[in-house]
């Protein structure tokens, strides 16, 4: 199924895109940050020019990684936007991350600017000095550390935005897969403009929206939905550091977009003050990077008198799929192909299915990424030949066009918005003294839509093994959203004929 085309065509720089939409608004407020100082568009392109400045400065050529893991604050988004205008490669970390990924992340990408909260310096400098050719700065949540400072001490001129294609690459987001190894996504300049656009058709932004965001910034939902949006709109953001019930309910009245996880939703739901006096300017409650209940749904649209827009999106593709504006939000779905965005549900053979059938779900259009950093064999094997890409994910559509993801093929766990695979956190599992082997599961969860868990076949010579002591291991080796909060121990894991583990019917034994 073919969307139709967006009104305006991918330009090729995005940073080009995202200034022009505030050229004539310069004192137009863009951030508004709790007990601080607002941003205009102005004061943030200005910065942003600085900052590209000190760049290059520091010797970030176009084309150059800037792996970044700091806290959420306007400077990081400032940076952000520095680094599309300087040409290099916006690289964001989760902040959870730990040494062993970080060691990971550095080796593979190679990056000539890492900026990092200052309680990570120590820890990021010793793995940029065994590896060399990675220079370290710090940025703290109140926009201090070592990058503003030498920013202030150097002064330099703004750069001017460098000229860059639409293939050329804009990030680079890392993504595990199946195989435990995080692979790096490359988002180019049109990958993410045309997505912008499509969005900005789709959801009908407007000049007078104000968003609620209380994303984090490392992730494709809360920095290249939300904040591209908002910028596509030259719109005011209020720019939480994080999700916070009672301060989003205080922020409903004067906002009109909210953008957040099913975990969002079910937390307001939490609150008795919720009504639809307290919505009453909201125009959009849009919910993704996980499955949201119908039940949540049905809930929300009862206390509020608004149904939540569901979409679906990917590391790989940005946003592909959405509800529709105007219409029906039809719980259970994730709606109708963005602009200039195909979709098709094909078997095994790859032959395309008819209406309500399941089978995998692959997309195509220029906001699809151009493949994986550095494994060209693995980006192969994720394209088909005619150029859609595999997601993984398995689907089914409606004789009227809504789809719906029914399941994975891979063995993703989405907690939170977060994305676990189970392989990566099998692999520290294993490792630790008295284990033979591991699963990895998610397990259904109220909060998060789903919780990791682990169930672990300990060595029967090995030490006797607790509940405690492996989430106490984990906990020094893996992010925290990675870490299971439940395991079980088990004998055996069950196989079928072919020697693999039935992860299914371990999800239904300890489904409670």
């Amino acid at each position: 199924m073919t969307a139709p085309q967006p009104n305006e065509q991918a330009p090729e720089n995005l940073y080009g895109l995202l200034q022009s939409r505030s050229q004539d608004r310069d004192e137009q407020v863009f951030l508004e940050v709790p007990n601080g100082r607002n941003w205009t568009y102005g004061q943030a392109h200005q910065h942003a020019a600085r900052l590209a400045g000190l760049l290059r400065q520091l010797g970030v050529q176009p084309g150059d990684r800037v792996a970044v893991q700091v806290d959420k604050s306007p400077e990081a988004i400032c940076l952000y936007l520095a680094c599309l205008r300087a040409g290099a490669v916006f690289l964001p970390l989760n902040t959870a991350y730990m040494r062993t990924e970080l060691e990971y992340f550095l080796h593979d990408a190679e990056p000539s600017l890492a900026v990092v909260r200052p309680a990570g310096e120590e820890t990021l400098r010793e793995l940029a000095e065994a590896k060399g050719g990675t220079r370290v700065e710090t940025l703290d949540a109140n926009g201090g550390g070592s990058l503003m400072r030498t920013l202030s001490e150097q002064a330099p001129e703004p750069l001017p935005p460098h000229p860059v294609s639409r293939d050329d690459l804009a990030c680079i987001l890392y993504t595990s897969g199946t195989t435990g190894r995080p692979k790096g996504a490359m988002l180019s300049h049109g990958n993410l403009a045309a997505n912008a656009l499509a969005l900005e058709e789709a959801w009908g932004w407007r000049q007078d929206d104000v968003l609620i965001h209380a994303l984090p910034i490392f992730h494709v939902h809360g920095l290249f939905v939300a904040m591209h949006c908002a910028m596509m709109g030259a719109s005011k953001v209020y720019f939480l550091p994080r999700f916070d019930a009672d301060q989003v309910l205080q922020l409903l009245p004067r906002a009109t977009v909210l953008m957040g996880v099913p975990t969002f939703y079910t937390r307001l739901l939490q609150q008795p003050e919720l009504n639809p006096e307290l919505c009453r300017n909201m125009r959009l409650f849009i919910s993704g990077s996980a499955p949201l209940l119908e039940e949540t749904f049905q809930q929300w649209y009862e206390r509020t008198g608004h149904p939540i827009l569901e979409r679906y999106g990917m590391t790989e593709t940005g946003m592909n799929i959405s509800n529709p504006l105007e219409g029906e939000r039809r719980p259970g779905t994730v709606g109708f192909p963005l602009p200039g965005v195909e979709v098709r549900i094909v078997d095994t053979e790859g032959h395309e299915l008819p209406p309500g059938e399941v089978g995998s779900l692959q997309v195509k259009g220029p906001n699809v990424f151009s493949g994986y950093w550095r494994l060209p064999e693995k980006t192969a094997e994720e394209f088909t030949d005619d150029g859609y890409f595999i997601t993984g994910d398995m689907a089914t559509v409606s004789e009227d066009g809504y789809y719906a993801i029914v399941g994975r093929a891979k063995d993703l766990v989405i907690t939170g918005g977060y994305n676990v695979y189970p392989k990566e956190v099998e692999g520290f599992i294993d490792g630790l003294d008295g284990v033979r082997e591991s699963a990895v599961i998610g397990l259904p969860h109220p909060d998060f839509g789903e919780q990791v868990a682990a169930v672990v076949v300990p060595e029967k010579a090995g030490p006797k093994l607790d509940e405690a002591a492996v989430i106490h291991q984990l906990k020094g080796e893996l992010a925290g959203y990675k870490v299971p909060k439940a395991v079980f121990f088990v004998d055996e894991l069950p196989r079928n004929a072919m020697g693999k583990v039935q992860k299914n019917v371990l999800r239904e034994q300890y489904t409670r």
